[in-house]
């Protein structure tokens, strides 16, 4: 199951969005905000990250990246279940007050490839999604650079899939592409405004 996935490339995607927001020499204050979802990193140990910049008063655009390679057994190796992706997003937020403090409502396009399964079921699904998804949400200033986020969101679009029985004994029941409609994140994040 899952002969494409190489856990080096999400690694070297994560730093590349990383690395993308470490330009401090080119920004004045408060321009700059970094994030991690404590509720992302909670869900089998999936690692995120987001960074945004501040275009205006009202308005901040950014990427952001999900990354989980982790595989578990319940009891040695009878089963196993697993929550693997990444994911790359590009996002745009309005703040209706003023950028990195109070309710925001964001957009965003999304790729994802995943392998999920063995949690309710023993069927496990692996694929590619596209498309693009609405968040909202609101943002406590806590100090001068620390905030604290919360938020919902929802994402749709397509994907291309393969079904298989079990999550090791990769018996391909169905595939194919469909469309989609999910919830995207349920964010409790900390963050740090530069």
């Amino acid at each position: 199951v899952m002969n494409r996935w190489r856990p080096g490339l999400g690694a070297r995607l994560l730093s590349a969005l990383l690395f993308c927001f470490q330009c401090p020499a080119a920004l004045s204050a408060q321009k700059l905000q970094i994030s991690a979802n404590t509720l992302g990193l909670m869900c089998l140990g999936t690692l995120n990250g987001e960074g945004n910049y501040a275009v205006s008063q009202h308005w901040s655009v950014g990427m952001s990246g999900k990354y989980n390679p982790f595989s578990y057994s319940m009891s040695e190796g009878q089963r196993q279940f697993q929550l693997r992706q990444r994911s790359l997003a590009a996002v745009a937020r309005w703040w209706p007050w003023h950028v990195y403090s109070g309710w925001w409502l964001s957009g965003n396009a999304r790729w994802q490839e995943y392998n999920f399964g063995g949690l309710l079921t023993e069927t496990t699904e692996e694929g590619v999604r596209y498309g693009g998804g609405l968040t909202a949400g609101y943002t406590h200033m806590v100090s001068t650079h620390l905030n604290l986020e919360f938020g919902l969101g929802v994402w749709g679009g397509v994907k291309r899939y393969t079904v298989f029985s079990c999550p090791k004994c990769g018996t391909k029941l169905e595939d194919g592409m469909k469309t989609f409609i999910m919830p995207n994140d349920i964010i409790v994040a900390l963050s740090y405004v530069f």
